[in-house]
């Protein structure tokens, strides 16, 4: 029987990111749709219901962390895992973090991180309770 594959979804405006991610997280076995910005990925994540989106912070015209309000607050939306992934110092990410409601956060560059990190919010007693 074929396990099904998590599907993951990554906003973020830098090209680089989104590739690097797409390959390191695909070679981990997961599904990884990227988007390259804020605008038009509320419709992206209703069609696609991923099992977690990681959102970079720092997007001119809509941020992240507005994104994921706007989320937060859609019936539609609101249960999907948000992780913010940024290149934000630590401190700002776990603030932001608490602020806006979201599961937790991934520091950029932490390829060990992001790895454990995803399989850990993609987890049953990650329980969708913030991880900082």
């Amino acid at each position: 029987m074929e396990r099904i594959k998590k599907k993951i979804l990554v906003i973020d405006d830098d090209e680089r990111h989104l590739i690097a991610t797409k390959e390191l997280l695909g070679d981990e076995g997961y599904e990884v749709i990227i988007h390259h910005n804020a605008f038009g990925s509320t419709n992206v994540i209703r069609e696609l219901q991923p099992d977690l989106v990681l959102l970079d912070v720092n997007m001119p015209a809509l941020s992240g962390d507005r994104l994921s309000s706007l989320l937060l607050s859609n019936e539609k939306t609101k249960d999907i895992p948000i992780v913010f992934y940024s290149s934000n110092d630590e401190d700002s990410l776990r603030e932001a973090v608490v602020k806006h409601g979201v599961s937790g956060y991934i520091s950029k560059g932490n390829i060990f991180e992001l790895k454990e990190k995803v399989a850990y919010y993609l987890s049953p007693q990650s329980n969708k309770s913030p991880h900082v």
